[in-house]
């Protein structure tokens, strides 16, 4: 798994093009007060009034995007979010190359959407020692399937949902606000929960007045 930003929002009038994202979106959240739009010092306490009194339009004006390296699974989790806007790995177009290997936990026998890592070491290595055997025996199988000259669209059918794929994933920051609350809660699958944290941590770097309003820092 690996989750990097690769875009933000940035004003390109010359007069605020030194404005940061929050700057930006207090800018335009003043846009009933031109003579104090230009007031970045309050930039802060502003965008902290607007989450506390649930003003969410002006979080709509910055967008990012992410990139993030998970496997098919997780990403059919993440693309469930229909306010993103995604643009996945095609295995139509590029042949699959790598996987996702993850670590055995037990299923929770009172809630079927919850696992619990208290798993013996045992059966965690024979898991990890089974996921690299299928991997290895299906990726056989699908770099055979292309040699035969069978389509790309086609051979995929044999690659588990291990398979790695990378997706772009562009939202503004009301969306991800929502997001980032959902999928940090215990309730989401821990692998789908990381990426969400990781994002997060990217979060509270590029909006620090945001997150302190949120609570996160």
């Amino acid at each position: 798994m690996n989750v990097r930003l690769i875009s933000i929002t940035k004003p390109v009038l010359p007069e605020i093009e030194h404005f940061t994202p929050e700057e930006y979106m207090a800018y335009v959240a003043r846009v009933s007060n031109p003579a104090n739009q230009m007031n970045s010092e309050t930039s802060s306490k502003l965008l902290g009034y607007c989450i506390r009194n649930n003003h969410w339009s002006v979080f709509e004006h910055v967008s990012l995007t992410f990139e993030i390296k998970t496997s098919l699974a997780i990403a059919t989790q993440i693309l469930r979010h229909r306010s993103g806007v995604f643009q996945q790995f095609s295995g139509r177009y590029s042949a699959a190359m790598n996987n996702e290997i993850y670590p055995a936990r037990r299923q929770d026998a009172k809630n079927r959407q919850n696992s619990i890592d208290d798993m013996s070491q045992e059966d965690k290595d024979w898991f990890e020692e089974a996921q690299q055997s299928n991997w290895e025996e299906a990726f056989a199988l699908y770099n055979e399937a292309l040699n035969r000259g069978i389509a790309k669209e086609q051979a995929r059918f044999l690659l588990p949902t291990s398979t790695q794929t990378t997706l772009y994933f562009t939202n503004n920051v009301r969306n991800f606000l929502h997001y980032i609350d959902l999928r940090t809660d215990p309730s989401t699958q821990k692998e789908h929960r990381d990426i969400a944290l990781e994002m997060k941590s990217v979060f509270i770097d590029q909006f620090p007045a945001i997150s302190e309003a949120k609570g996160w820092k």
